[in-house]
């Protein structure tokens, strides 16, 4: 039996976790979680999995759950709130396994402490890796236990590597689908909505990483995941469109050899792969091997879609300048599902905010925070500044929420 911590339990990656615990009743326990600002689900989640320590963003929420929990029984449930709160729930001692998925750097210490902590972690947070991943990897090697990728495309690349050492791999090929705007003009950028950029045309995810998958932001921070998590540099990680999202990610070697992996387009799979390894365990996610007709494949545009240029520029540089590619990036995708922006301004916020960084390596999470409040700051400046040019856009309610 599995202890298990989850960081961003009501979210999308959260509760496919909690549906594989569901289904594996003998093999894993859900100890701890952090469920951000859904009080509501919190609260279902917490009557349902009975949880050691319950982790909300805000005060008045945990106390507002403490009180419910109390009326229903359940008095022996702490809860708890906050950065504080959410480490709690990382580093709780009979904690094993740590799925980190809250959004964003408001997972980064909590994460960052269960790593120090010696806790196996699954990461479904690509920021914690672009800001801090030289941090993380050191204390990850540091306590001898793996950093284990949740993220499809890593998930995919973990798998592979397994056929061969590292000495062997000559370079990576991540492959995206393209978003929704692969075969639109970029001259209809600018009239693009939220609603039409939330439409992605295989997966379904949280806001943010919707947005990304649509610039293809999304994978330049998944560029500098497969950097840092497979010691590579950014010449030796490749991108590829492929819009059927069959294959997952493929590893080429030095021969001339590529695995690929591919399977059901169902996150449940990386984490049951995350959670159980190196064990391998039957599933009924099954991929349909007989309907598969066709595989596409072409060179991502560039021009069209500028964040993934901009992701290997900080990819190279690493430090402050993948900190604030980060943050800037969270800004212009939140202003843009407020509707302050256009779509096609999310990567001129971002461009800007990187030319005002300051080269720095940061050494330690609390510089790492520093300096993504610095680039938030920036990056919040050169949005305001952008949006008095263009008329107010249709707004998206509820945009990127702590735990989505």
């Amino acid at each position: 039996m599995k202890n298990i911590a989850i960081l961003g339990s009501t979210g999308s990656i959260g509760c496919s976790t909690l549906n594989l615990v569901e289904a594996y009743p003998e093999r894993f326990r859900v100890l701890t979680l952090a469920a951000g600002r859904n009080l509501e689900s919190a609260l279902e989640q917490a009557r349902r999995w009975q949880p050691r320590v319950l982790s909300l963003a805000e005060e008045a929420d945990a106390a507002q759950a403490q009180a419910a929990l109390a009326g229903a029984g359940l008095n022996e449930i702490e809860v708890v709130h906050g950065t504080e709160g959410s480490v709690r729930v990382a580093t709780h001692p009979d904690v094993e396994f740590v799925v980190s998925a809250i959004v964003g750097v408001a997972g980064l210490q909590a994460t960052y402490e269960a790593v120090r902590a010696g806790k196996t972690v699954g990461l479904a947070n690509k920021e914690c890796l672009v800001a801090a991943g030289e941090l993380l990897t050191a204390a990850a090697r540091a306590s001898g236990k793996p950093l284990l990728p949740i993220d499809s495309e890593h998930n995919a690349i973990h798998q592979c590597l397994r056929g061969g050492r590292a000495q062997e791999v000559e370079q990576i090929w991540l492959t995206a689908s393209g978003g929704p705007f692969l075969n639109t003009p970029k001259s209809a950028f600018p009239g693009i909505t939220a609603e039409q950029a939330l439409n992605h045309p295989t997966w379904r995810m949280g806001r943010r990483i919707t947005i990304d998958s649509a610039t293809l932001m999304n994978k330049g921070f998944e560029v500098i995941e497969a950097c840092r998590l497979f010691a590579l540099p950014p010449g030796r990680v490749r991108v590829i469109v492929h819009p059927q999202s069959t294959i997952h990610s493929m590893v080429e070697f030095v021969d001339g050899s590529i695995l690929a992996q591919f399977s059901v387009t169902d996150m449940r799979l990386p984490i049951l792969y995350a959670l159980t390894y190196p064990e391998r365990i039957g599933s009924e996610l099954r991929f349909p091997v007989l309907e598969l007709r066709r595989l596409d494949f072409c060179p991502p545009d560039l021009e069209k879609f500028p964040c993934l240029a901009l992701a290997y520029e900080a990819a190279e540089a690493g430090g402050s300048l993948t900190i604030a590619l980060n943050a800037a990036d969270e800004v212009a995708v939140s202003e843009f599902l407020e509707g302050t922006i256009g779509f096609d301004q999310i990567p001129k916020v971002i461009s800007e905010t990187l030319r005002e960084t300051q080269k720095r390596q940061p050494e330690s999470i609390p510089e790492v925070l520093f300096m993504d409040a610095e680039a938030r700051s920036v990056a919040t400046s050169w949005a305001q500044r952008l949006s008095r040019s263009k008329p107010p856009l249709p707004r998206v309610a509820s945009a990127i929420q702590h735990g989505e």
